[in-house]
């Protein structure tokens, strides 16, 4: 009685806990709500911006304020015209360069807090490159992908709880083979892949949104040959990655192109 009730009750709780992401309608497990990622957002931005050195170099940290807004309109446009304004309560935008030519990464905290670090941008090497990597970080922002990491954290430590549970009867043996195989099984099996599964959802929202600003979606092809050439091929293997594969982004991108385009409308982009 008490196993079937400690199953009722999890499962109770995960199907009222589950929201739509933006764009794909994937349904995702939600168990932190939006107001509290924004929250952890906003101070670890500025937490980060306190511990680093913010470019001086007027002319790229205008540049990345420059795209930085005009996808966080096409963004704010594209929530308003599906019914979805609301998802973006809270958001506070912010667009930061930081100077460290040895980083290559940008990211986006949940609110639209951005951050350009100086060693991305020679892979960029323009404002379409920036674009791509603009709204797929952003993209990770609106499809709540830090709140869906989190959520499944809690929900593999909820898991152990239960199976430890439901194995209280079993021998002490099998007890103990759960305790040592279930964190590695759940990092290989669900963590890893919903991180390439999060890596692909955001190139594609993040395409959609950067065409919507008037950034062409077909540039993100040569910027991630680009990044491909940079790595060294010193990454491990795909099933093992939170990112997938240079060539598998590329396929995939180029699979969803035709749907892309469609919102694209070229814009004066000096």
């Amino acid at each position: 009685m008490r196993k079937l009730l400690v199953c009722t009750v999890v499962a109770a709780v995960f199907l009222a806990s589950c929201s739509t992401v933006p764009v794909t309608g994937r349904r995702q497990l939600s168990l932190v709500s939006s107001g509290e990622m924004v929250t952890l957002g906003e101070q670890n931005y500025k937490q980060t911006l306190q511990q680093s050195k913010l470019s001086t170099n007027k002319a790229q940290v205008d540049r990345i304020k420059r795209v930085g807004s005009r996808i966080q309109k096409a963004v704010e446009q594209y929530m308003s015209q599906n019914g979805m304004a609301s998802q973006l309560e809270g958001f506070n935008w912010e667009f930061n360069l930081i100077e460290n030519d040895t980083t290559v990464n940008a990211w986006c905290m949940p609110g639209g807090k951005v951050a350009f670090y100086t060693g991305i941008l020679p892979i960029c090497k323009d404002d379409n490159g920036i674009a791509v990597v603009m709204g797929h970080e952003i993209a990770h922002a609106i499809a709540n992908h830090s709140g869906e990491r989190m959520s499944q954290a809690m929900a593999l430590e909820l898991g152990g709880q239960v199976g430890s549970i439901l194995l209280s009867g079993k021998t002490q043996q099998t007890q103990q083979a759960f305790q040592l195989l279930y964190p590695i099984g759940s990092q290989v099996a669900v963590i890893l892949p919903y991180s390439r599964s999060h890596e692909l959802e955001a190139d594609k929202m993040g395409l959609i949104f950067m065409a919507m600003a008037g950034y062409n979606p077909e540039t993100a092809i040569p910027f991630w040959e680009r990044m491909a050439a940079s790595s060294g091929g010193g990454r491990p293997p795909q099933f093992l990655s939170t990112h997938p594969a240079e060539q598998a982004r590329i396929d995939k991108i180029r699979a969803v192109l035709p749907e892309v385009m469609k919102y694209y409308k070229p814009a004066n982009n000096k």
